[in-house]
């Protein structure tokens, strides 16, 4: 008898694994992907800005430190090709393989940055790079943001694909934009300190209808968040979006549709535990405040959006993720902390993170 009940007893029990088993296999697949963090040279602070293009494979990300890495494997192996101490990496953006810009952000902000200007070009992907110029350049102080649109033109006879490049910012100010309507082999500069304090991010949907994300005034106590709007070309530009309270800009902005934007708004007032986000459904023409959480030490940075309803957000902290268009939001800790960029894969099949580390995320 006892025999036969320790049988039972096993039996039961082994079932009882095998349950626990596959329910565990089954919360695993039902559960969000973790990002992954990869492996990188150690940096101390926030890292800004990472590129890929639409293989997922070919990427490049650099830091404060003025080192630029490439990776041809989707960010398993990263390699040291460019080091410029002095200068600040804080925006990239490349057309191809071969064609890029990088933005620095200028000295007088933060310490150690010794390079004044503003903006670089390469044509041999990244090893080597030469100053952009352009008339009014030097009144430039830094780049906090690139935004490259493919376009389709007619030259001579022949429908060709040209990009229309826009570099701007910086933090702390002045607001210039540098555009670009052939590729980068010609420049202007637009004067913008009569709009906003600064800017930290730019995003043009056509070649005429394009945003900032700014700050009413460089100072910092009393800057309120800040979209600012133009439908031609950069000729004139209109309040989408202000914000009410100081101590606030605009960082980031990430439109996943022609018609659903999202930007981060970023406060540096820290007895304010209420972070809020804001969200375009009308092609960028108003903007409305949603709550991201209730913590006045999660200062949002970067986002980025796989499709209309699924995106992230970095924070001081922690990264958080939405699956229905922002309306409720995890945490998602493994991005890292202080994601200050968001890129997803034209391909769909990976995103990648920025911040204090770098992540990737297999969607």
């Amino acid at each position: 008898m006892t025999f036969e009940l320790t049988k039972r007893e096993l039996s039961f029990g082994l079932a009882g694994l095998m349950t626990s088993t596959m329910a565990t296999a089954t919360q695993a697949q039902n559960a969000a992907p973790l990002w992954q963090k990869l492996i990188t040279e150690p940096y101390r602070g926030k890292q800004d800005d990472l590129v890929v293009l639409a293989d997922g494979r070919t990427a490049w990300y650099g830091n404060g430190a003025g080192k630029l890495y490439q990776s041809f494997d989707g960010g398993d192996v990263w390699a040291k090709i460019w080091d410029q101490p002095g200068t600040f990496i804080r925006a990239l953006g490349f057309v191809d393989t071969q064609i890029g810009f990088l933005g620095n952000v200028g000295t007088d902000y933060y310490p150690g940055v010794t390079d004044p200007h503003p903006l670089y070009r390469t044509t041999d992907g990244g090893k080597s790079w030469q100053k952009v110029m352009a008339d009014g350049i030097e009144r430039v102080k830094g780049i906090c943001g690139i935004d490259i649109l493919p376009t389709r033109r007619i030259y001579q006879g022949e429908a060709k694909v040209s990009h229309l490049i826009h570099a701007a910012g910086r933090v702390g100010g002045p607001a210039f934009i540098l555009r670009s309507q052939d590729s980068g082999e010609s420049w202007k500069v637009i004067d913008m300190t009569a709009q906003a304090g600064m800017i930290l991010d730019i995003k043009f949907l056509s070649p005429t209808t394009g945003f900032v994300c700014a700050a009413s005034s460089s100072d910092l106590e009393q800057a309120q968040a800040l979209i600012l709007r133009t439908e031609d070309g950069g000729q004139t530009w209109q309040e989408a979006y202000r914000g009410t309270r100081n101590f606030e800009n605009c960082w980031k902005m990430c439109f996943p549709t022609k018609d659903i934007g999202y930007a981060t708004v970023q406060t540096y007032d820290d007895k304010n535990a209420n972070q809020v986000f804001i969200k375009t459904t009308n092609g960028g023409k108003s903007w409305a405040e949603m709550p991201l959480t209730q913590d006045a030490a999660a200062r949002q940075f970067g986002i980025g959006f796989v499709d209309a309803n699924r995106g992230f957000i970095g924070t001081r902290q922690q990264g958080f993720e939405t699956q229905d268009g922002g309306k409720s939001w995890t945490p998602a800790p493994s991005m890292g902390p202080a994601v200050n960029k968001v890129r997803v894969a034209a391909n769909g099949k990976t995103a990648f993170a920025i911040g204090v580390q770098v992540s990737r995320l297999n969607l």
